[in-house]
């Protein structure tokens, strides 16, 4: 019987696109998932465990800045290392790191106290080993994902972080009713488990150097200069790594803000306000991640669709303050939908165009823009905050944010929507 090659090739081509879930993709998603129910049952329970023990805000304050300290270096100096060593030995190394870091702490507080400066120093290695793999995942998960479904693939590891939120009542529940030594032993199986499948992950991963190729300072400085150079080659990735800086700067902005201006509004009961209608933000963060699981952005409107949440959400994000509770869950419920959106686009996209053997470099670069931008936001906010209307200081921090989505984006539309409009 005659057969068509055009059409045996599109069936191909359509089959490709259909497996997702083959071994190492599931391997990493279960191992994912583990490790993020084990990180957010202890991370909320351990901010509460240094106000409770310090009773200050501003030993608080220096606990949450040593801990993303490390992200603001950490990720662009590992990055050449990731670019020529594995990146699967990397993740599952560090896991196993985080599983002992967590069991010691989880022991010393089983056995009577711990000191502030043990838990900062704790803090400072958490954040280091953190920000390392992170990298490391950002540059290895997409090596995982079949050809065209890194939509579907991001679509699924997104809505599992913002289900996570679920998780933050839960923590301070048990917080208050076993205390936070199980709660790190908790974190410590989570990651060993997470390792442990993270080992039987197979995928080939050509760019690591051969035994018998050396490493060192002088190949180090050249492949850190080779990633600058490809950075600024590259107008649209340095466009999207530039505008999310300014993003994150805005974010840290309102984040820092929320909360107390809920509190000085509502009193005490503020702050169960606030979870409450900031819960509707991670709702529509889910919805929005199954619906792309499901369906596919066409490609040329990858970029309009960007841009448009980008000023929708810098708008929305500036205004919601002053609206009534029933309209601040709906525009809050809407962001998250529009983020999530815009989320798929720029990672699906963004980490199916950079080779396998530069993605360290950039994801690396990219975490320590955005960690840089958050940092500001949140100090800068936080001063402002004592002396201005705190509604005033969001709303400016989001028209810095809409006026970077103009002169960042919009301005280099041509070399983004080369990255933005891909199929994927």
């Amino acid at each position: 019987m005659d057969r068509n090659p055009e059409k045996e090739v599109n069936r191909k081509v359509k089959s490709s696109k259909e497996t997702l879930w083959t071994k190492n993709f599931t391997i990493i998603t279960i191992g994912t998932a583990v490790s993020l129910f084990g990180s957010a049952i202890a991370g909320f329970a351990t901010g509460l465990l240094i106000l409770d023990y310090t009773g200050s805000v501003f030993k608080f304050a220096i606990y949450m800045i040593l801990y993303e300290a490390p992200r603001i270096f950490m990720p662009t100096l590992v990055g050449p290392f990731l670019d020529k060593f594995s990146r699967r030995r990397a993740i599952f190394t560090l896991d196993f790191i985080s599983a002992g870091i967590y069991g010691i702490f989880g022991f010393i507080l089983i056995r009577g106290e711990i000191g502030f400066v043990p838990l900062v120093i704790g803090a400072c290695t958490l954040g280091a080993v953190g920000s390392i793999y992170q990298v490391a995942y950002d540059s290895f998960y997409p090596m995982l994902i079949s050809e065209g479904n890194m939509g579907k693939a991001y679509s699924i590891s997104s809505t599992m972080e913002s289900m996570m939120m679920v998780v933050t009542p839960i923590s301070v529940f048990l917080y208050h009713q076993i205390g936070i030594a199980p709660l790190f032993f908790v974190n410590m199986v989570s990651y060993l488990v997470a390792a442990v499948f993270e080992t039987q992950i197979d995928a080939e991963e050509s760019y690591v150097l051969k035994k018998e190729d050396h490493f060192g300072i002088k190949q180090y400085r050249s492949t850190y200069k080779e990633g600058i150079e490809y950075l600024k080659s590259e107008r649209g990735l340095f466009a999207i790594a530039f505008f999310f800086m300014f993003s994150a700067f805005s974010g840290g902005g309102h984040m820092i803000i929320g909360l107390p201006y809920f509190r000085d509004i509502y009193g005490t009961r503020g702050e169960y306000l606030f979870i409450f209608i900031m819960a509707f933000e991670m709702i529509g963060r889910v919805i929005a991640g199954g619906f792309h699981y499901i369906h596919r952005i066409k490609p040329n409107h990858k970029f309009i669709i960007a841009f448009v949440v980008y000023t929708y959400i810098a708008f929305v994000g500036g205004t919601y303050l002053y609206a009534p509770i029933p309209l601040m869950i709906i525009m809050c419920f809407s962001m998250g939908l529009m983020s999530m959106t815009s989320y798929n686009i720029r990672i699906s996209t963004t980490q199916k165009y950079i080779p396998h053997d530069k993605k360290g470099r950039y994801n690396g670069t990219f975490q320590m823009m955005n960690t840089f931008g958050m940092m500001a936001g949140e100090f800068i906010a936080g001063g402002l905050a004592d002396h201005f209307d705190k509604r005033l200081v969001v709303v400016g921090f989001s028209i810095i944010e809409f006026i970077a989505a103009w002169l960042i984006v919009f301005r280099n539309r041509v070399h983004v929507s080369k990255i933005y409009n891909q199929e994927t």
